[in-house]
């Protein structure tokens, strides 16, 4: 059944990202707290929202988010960027450090999306892609927001920094 079917992936990509942020606490790598985590992953889908639509789109107060907000710019892993436009307003960028802290989480999407690749035609891998965006773009109306976020005006990130080795 595609239900049970798109459940079962949907739980597997959950578990993983789930395992690496518990394998960060284990081994006390974690600096991040586990509501930190999710309003990071909410950030990161978001692509640069302000305050206001990050609450929005979570659900909770502005002083709320503000207050999450203020905690994940301390720590290192959200700069706030002005508007351009409106200098009262910033966007949220994640911030390489946070790139780099869950870069695990990221790298098996892609794993798992070569692996498709690699076992399905060109054409079915095609089809599914075409798929996957209708289902993104017409049928998640909920999430619309999203599109929303990612704002032209916000100041483009500055080049990243080459690895330390």
């Amino acid at each position: 059944m595609l239900e049970e079917a798109f459940q079962d992936v949907y739980t597997k990509f959950k578990l993983h990202f789930y395992q690496n942020v518990f394998q960060r606490f284990a081994t006390r790598e974690a600096t991040l707290t586990t509501v930190e985590s999710f309003c990071m992953e909410g950030i990161m889908a978001m692509g640069e929202p302000t305050i206001a639509e990050f609450s929005h789109m979570m659900g909770i107060s502005t002083p709320n988010a503000a207050y999450k907000i203020g905690s994940l710019v301390r720590k290192g892993y959200v700069e706030k960027i002005q508007s351009t436009t409106d200098r009262r307003e910033y966007y949220l960028r994640p911030t390489q450090k946070y790139i780099d802290y869950y870069s695990i989480s990221y790298a098996y999407l892609h794993t798992v999306i070569e692996r498709v690749r690699k076992r399905f035609p060109a054409e079915d891998c095609d089809k599914l892609e075409q798929m996957l965006s209708v289902i993104s773009s017409e049928l998640m109306p909920e999430l619309d927001m999203l599109a929303k976020c990612h704002h032209p005006e916000a100041p483009a990130a500055a080049p990243e920094k080459p690895a330390e080795k």
